[in-house]
């Protein structure tokens, strides 16, 4: 049965990865729109994240946020076939600028490693594959629900020779050695992490459960860091990719510091370009003890 999923599943992959930029994101943004209108759970989530985080906004404006979000988010999910199934050449062609690149060129100039901070804002796939192709790259992950499936992730994320490394405690010692070696990390640094050896930082004016790895990293690895995004161009022009400085704190021994660093920097970046973030993601479920989970429907 597992079997038969996985071969469904990356049937449709294939299938959705012949079509072109334009019309995967016009199905994609159909889909998103359809999930808006309908009394789903992706717009009920996506509306108490934008209630928390933007509450002075006009509720008018907030719902068209709103809307447009689970759009972009549509775009996004029809994008990820493409930038697994087309050629990475073709991937790479979709983009058409590079802002803050002098960055990474004056934290690469003493050879140190470089940990590349991408939250899921925009085509965080196409972020991959580009600093994949220019650096030696691991990227840190956690398995699919569906385990037969994780082969197939491997192999469409790591065709350019990026590693994918598990979050355990195996796949962090790797990463601190890739690193102390000159080599780059990229994280997911806006999930909402299980287990111990977190903190709670607020994100958006909310105290949530934040990962302090990357402060972990920095410590152990003397790695430089810098956070980055695919931001979508309108009318299926392509991406441009962002590279932004971190802010400080990151690497301090105050765990609570750190996390707090973290997510100011996320947020940063968010403020951005608000519409294209996955807001439809309950990342603010962990709260400290004593707190409402602000998703739990009474």
């Amino acid at each position: 049965m597992a079997l038969s999923r996985i071969s469904l599943l990356t049937g449709l992959l294939k299938l959705a990865g012949k079509l072109s930029l334009r019309s995967a994101q016009n199905v994609g943004a159909i889909l998103g729109l359809l999930g808006w209108k309908l009394p789903t759970e992706s717009r009920r989530v996506t509306q108490v994240n934008l209630d928390i985080c933007f509450p002075d906004m006009p509720d008018a404006d907030r719902k068209a946020l709103g809307r447009e979000s689970m759009k972009q988010t549509g775009r996004t999910m029809l994008e990820i076939p493409l930038m697994w199934e087309w050629p990475v050449e073709r991937c790479l062609d979709l983009i058409r600028e590079i802002k803050g690149e002098e960055l990474l060129e004056q934290y690469r100039a003493d050879g140190r490693g470089l940990i590349l901070l991408a939250p899921h804002l925009g085509n965080w796939e196409l972020a991959g594959l580009y600093f994949s192709s220019r650096y030696k790259m691991a990227a840190l992950y956690s398995p699919p629900h569906l385990p037969e499936f994780e082969d197939y992730m491997i192999q469409v994320r790591g065709r350019l020779g990026s590693e994918l490394v598990r979050g355990d405690r195996r796949g962090l010692a790797r990463l601190i050695g890739l690193l102390r070696e000159g080599g780059v990390a990229g994280i997911l640094p806006d999930q909402s992490p299980r287990g111990k050896g977190n903190a709670y930082a607020p994100f958006f004016g909310m105290e949530v459960r934040t990962m302090t790895l990357v402060a972990k990293l920095l410590q152990k690895s003397g790695a430089a860091v810098l956070i980055t995004y695919a931001e979508r161009l309108p009318d299926a022009e392509g991406f441009r990719i962002v590279i932004r400085e971190c802010e400080p704190g990151l690497d301090d021994a105050n765990p609570v510091v750190a996390t707090g660093a973290l997510n100011a920097s996320v947020e940063q970046c968010v403020r951005e370009i608000p519409a294209q973030y996955q807001w439809e993601y309950k990342r603010m479920r962990h709260r400290p003890p004593g707190q409402p989970n602000p998703y739990k429907v009474r």
